[in-house]
């Protein structure tokens, strides 16, 4: 689906071709699809495994190129201003791309380093604008907040040839300057001024966001925000300014403005890429999205007398003659004498695929966990597929190990945790 002339929207699994269109794939401008090829070619070339999963490259015969979307997430821009959302596949009925994009960004917001944990994603026109669009909002709203309680100034260094004599003089730059000019003086003196690195990073991200943005509404925002930094100047060193920031109490305000200008000006995400073609990426992978949104949930809906552990590392396979092969479950549940072992996998399953797709290696390490924290049940907690008939898949061995499969409807995910915990709590 195309939801402007330059921006594409495909989910998971969906694919660009070259130019045309076809066999349910969308066509990419040609130069465009080149540069996102080169884009994915300087990011599978190291060694680190992760990086293979962002897009695939493949060849078909009667189709030729096709750059499929894997299991990261969220919006690439592109140096000539191509946008390319990517969504997540989310299943249960005919879902809209608005409510799709709506239930990513309250995904997103249990991710430990994001910048808009307390947003109120209903508010926002998710039908309308475009994942950029709606980081920009976000930005251009957070600023709002910063001007309304008033620009944060200090005293700054200004080295100046002035008609008044103020501060230091500087006496090889004055003699450079002044020496047929007896009237001027060649001082450096400290200005309170607005003209901080913070503002003028904050200046700088406006600046680059006119550039990008295509919403009016987005547009006319950043235009009038300008205007209360008309005393700063634009950074002319990201890296400099960034290192020039202030993280204490008085400047905590600007904390969250100042991480959406590294996400913009530097292009800082959940993980980093790189390659010339692409201005901006913005991309998560849903394994840990989703991992993420359940242990929230689970903070939300948990009982006071259950203890909940995240990322356990108590346990490795093997404790001879050191500790080796290190078992970290996503969530432990402990109540009474009771424990719960709980691990998340982003993948919808179907009943067409092998024992419904769930993996062998998955299994195995179920029945590690079983084993080393003595559960007395394991619960592989998958995303709501309707390519799935059964809601209650459980395997159970001769030697005590339960696994129970679950689903967490993410159309409602706060009475899917809630209806689990209920069962196996």
């Amino acid at each position: 689906m195309r939801s402007s002339d330059k921006t594409y929207t495909i989910t998971e699994y969906g694919g660009f071709t070259r130019g045309v269109s076809i066999y349910g794939f969308q066509g990419l401008p040609e130069k465009t699809f080149d540069a996102l090829e080169s884009f994915i070619l300087a990011n599978t070339s190291g060694t680190d495994t992760e990086t293979i999963e962002l897009l695939s490259l493949s060849a078909r015969r009667g189709i030729g190129k096709i750059i499929t979307a894997r299991n990261y997430v969220g919006l690439i821009t592109m140096a000539d201003g191509t946008v390319i959302e990517i969504l997540p596949k989310i299943a249960g009925g005919d879902i809209s791309v608005g409510d799709t994009k709506r239930i990513f960004l309250e995904m997103l917001k249990t991710l430990k380093d994001v910048t808009f944990k307390d947003f109120n994603v209903s508010h926002l026109h998710t039908d309308r604008l475009s994942l950029l669009e709606i980081f920009i909002k976000m930005f251009l709203d957070e600023v709002a907040v910063l001007t309304k309680q008033g620009l944060k100034a200090a005293y700054m260094p200004v080295d100046a040839n002035e008609r008044f004599y103020k501060g230091k003089l500087l006496a090889s730059q004055n003699i450079k300057c002044n020496l047929m000019s007896r009237e001027r003086f060649f001082v450096r003196y400290d200005d309170f001024s607005i003209n901080r690195a913070e503002n003028r990073l904050i200046k700088a991200t406006l600046h680059f966001l006119l550039k990008k943005t295509a919403d009016a509404r987005n547009r006319q925002n950043a235009i009038r925000l300008l205007t209360f930094f008309e005393g700063v100047d634009d950074s002319a060193n990201y890296d400099a300014d960034f290192s020039k920031c202030i993280s204490d109490r008085s400047m905590s305000h600007y904390d969250k403005a100042i991480s959406w200008c590294r996400v913009f000006l530097r292009g800082n995400s959940f993980t980093a890429f790189s390659g010339n073609e692409v201005a901006l990426a913005l991309l998560f992978p849903m394994e840990k999205v989703f991992e993420s949104f359940v242990a929230a949930k689970f903070r939300k809906h948990i009982r006071p007398e259950v203890n909940l552990r995240t990322q356990d590392t108590r346990y490795s396979l093997f404790d001879s003659p050191t500790r080796a092969f290190a078992l970290r479950p996503d969530l432990v549940l402990e109540f009474g004498e009771k424990t719960v072992v709980l691990d998340t996998k982003w993948k919808l399953l179907s009943d067409n695929a092998r024992n419904s797709g769930i993996s062998q290696s998955d299994m195995y390490q179920m029945y590690a966990y079983s084993k080393k924290y003595q559960a007395s049940n394991i619960v592989l907690l998958y995303p709501y597929s309707d390519a799935v008939s059964r809601t209650d898949i459980r395997y159970a061995s001769d030697d005590h190990v339960k696994v129970q499969v679950s689903f967490v409807n993410l159309r409602n995910a706060d009475s899917s945790i809630a209806r689990l915990l209920a069962e196996v709590c």
